[in-house]
């Protein structure tokens, strides 16, 4: 797993491939993104039923269940990244890589704390039924921030920057590290999302003579097979049942989406390690490349 400054490293050379065009894009959508969880945040702390709920749902849920909360607002943002450095055109579909408001509730509070603890340590000595006040006034000083209007673009991504690495880190210190493997935090071997699966597509093979590697056969030329997306081939019915349980390429390793959100970061980060030209970097080259 990245720590902080490898993963600014890491986002900083994969948009450092980007044009200008596209960065003021990315920038524009980065903050707008933020400015909409900034305009929750607001309203969070403007209401204290709600503050309430989201407090009292933070303070029953494990270290653990905290670590996920960050690492699926830490794959959202770097979603919205990969969408720019993949592709040409249009935003990003902000309402596949979103959370439920409940989640984005939580999240967006324990980020607050955590930076109000950063920066100021004895503000939450105080008993909880203050934090709502103490937090309305640091909020207040730091309103100008990310979201400001006429904030330029290089402001705006050294922001995103900083998040990233900083949500990243959170992860890594609460959550604990599953030190980049295929495998989840538990051990558990991380299947392919079903819809990574149902969007593969069938090729009708072009020669005899290839074989597929998980059942040692030879794949009938004009059959249909199965084309991972780094070109490797496979029959259906072999393909199915590995990628149920795993979601690498048998034969070079490379990735597919998951729904594990841990091996979903480190996916999109070793997407992004490509992107920037850092394939002998911390992730090491995916062999596919």
């Amino acid at each position: 797993m990245a720590d902080q400054n490898s993963t600014e490293a890491i986002i900083m050379a994969a948009i450092s491939t980007l044009s200008p065009s596209r960065i003021s894009d990315l920038s524009h959508s980065i903050a707008a993104l933020f400015h909409c969880h900034r305009r929750r945040l607001f309203s969070l702390l403007s209401s204290p039923t709600i503050f309430s709920f989201a407090l009292q749902h933070l303070q029953t849920i494990s270290l653990h269940k905290k670590s996920l909360l960050i690492a699926h607002y830490l794959l959202l943002n770097l979603s919205v990244l990969n969408h720019f450095v993949k592709n040409s055109t249009a935003a990003p579909p902000y309402s596949a890589t979103g959370m439920k408001l409940r989640d984005l509730d939580a999240v967006l509070l324990l980020l607050l704390l955590c930076e109000l603890h950063q920066h100021e340590p004895e503000a939450l000595e105080s008993p909880p039924s203050f934090w709502r006040g103490v937090l309305c006034n640091y909020m207040a000083d730091t309103m100008l921030k990310l979201t400001s209007f006429g904030a330029s673009n290089g402001e705006v991504l050294i922001q995103f920057i900083e998040k990233v690495a900083k949500c990243r880190n959170f992860v890594n210190v609460m959550g604990g590290e599953n030190g980049g493997s295929d495998e989840g935090k538990d051990g558990r071997e991380v299947a392919a999302s079903v819809a990574a699966v149902v969007a593969l597509p069938s090729v009708e093979v072009s020669s005899g003579g290839r074989e597929c590697v998980i059942c040692k056969e030879e794949m009938i030329k004009g059959r249909d097979v199965c084309e991972l997306p780094c070109s490797h081939l496979f029959h259906w019915m072999c393909i199915l049942p590995w990628l149920k349980k795993r979601h690498t390429c048998p034969c070079c390793r490379c990735r597919l989406p998951t729904a594990d959100v841990l091996a979903e970061i480190d996916r999109l980060l070793e997407d992004l390690v490509k992107i920037g030209g850092g394939g002998g970097g911390l992730y090491g080259e995916c062999s596919c490349t």
